[in-house]
């Protein structure tokens, strides 16, 4: 094509003086990528392999539930099953189909079956816990993407470029943790408060949680972290001193379905 990525930003800044839409000019980009380009490299926050600790004793579901918020509200997320305005309203079954998850919980037996035993602590049982994207070592979901629009950064973090995805579902099909949505409708009009930080999305795309990248980009922690108050550890694995090391060395620890062979890099302490 003989343009970089720079020389399009400067374009896209161009057009915006020339009033031909800057937001426009900003989605056409996969998300974080603009941040990484315009924030000098020295904010942003780097590790050789991010990962995750959920200290499932720390988090409560009042706590549990400003995560999701926070995570909705910066990336915004469509709410189907709570509409902005009646005129939207949609029956309850087609709502829950058509709902935008990026994080949520969920019970033991849904977010780690084929684990459970008939003596599990009725604690465990009954506990909600903090489901997303795993960023998986080796992620299945990339491997099936025909048009790469699902994608694997070095420091393991796996992203989705919206604007190349088909949505032919085939990485929710490779998924195996159910942490992809689909929009199988225009979402734009089911967000209640435009965050002007994040690209929307239209009809016919998935998305799904990148941990935040285009917060990592500017410096910050993803959103889940910052609203948890300590209940979810964010860092570099391959960092001994890191706060997730300290983590996995102190607690023991499990994680979702690694008979599957995803190295998935959410863990939970339980």
């Amino acid at each position: 094509m003989g343009m970089d990525r720079r020389e399009f930003i400067r374009i896209a800044g161009l057009s915006t003086l020339l009033g031909l839409g800057g937001k426009g000019a900003f989605e056409l980009l996969a998300p974080g990528r603009v941040e990484a380009e315009i924030v000098p490299e020295a904010a942003a926050l780097k590790a050789k392999r991010w990962a995750m600790v959920v200290n499932q004793k720390k988090l409560d579901d009042a706590t549990a539930q400003k995560c999701i918020e926070a995570c909705n509200r910066v990336h915004n997320v469509p709410d189907f099953l709570h509409p902005p305005s009646d005129k939207l309203k949609l029956p309850a079954a087609v709502a829950h189909r058509y709902q935008i998850k990026w994080i949520w919980t969920a019970p033991f037996h849904n977010v780690f079956p084929g684990d459970e035993q008939p003596y599990l602590p009725e604690e465990v049982e009954h506990m909600s816990f903090l489901t997303l994207c795993n960023h998986c070592n080796n992620p299945p979901c990339v491997r099936v993407c025909p048009t790469k629009a699902t994608f694997q950064r070095e420091d393991g973090i796996v992203m989705m470029d919206m604007h190349r995805c088909i949505g032919c579902r085939f990485c929710m099909a490779g998924c195996p943790y159910g942490s992809r949505s689909f929009n199988w409708r225009d979402p734009r009009p089911y967000i209640k408060k435009l965050y002007p930080g994040y690209p929307t999305r239209e009809i016919g795309v998935v998305e799904k949680c990148t941990f935040c990248a285009e917060r990592l980009a500017q410096g910050l922690e993803p959103a889940c972290v910052e609203a948890a108050r300590g209940a979810l550890i964010f860092g570099d694995l391959a960092d001994e001193k890191s706060e997730v090391r300290e983590s996995l060395r102190k607690y023991f620890t499990i994680r979702r379905k690694t008979q599957l062979g995803t190295n998935p890099q959410v863990y939970y302490i339980v």
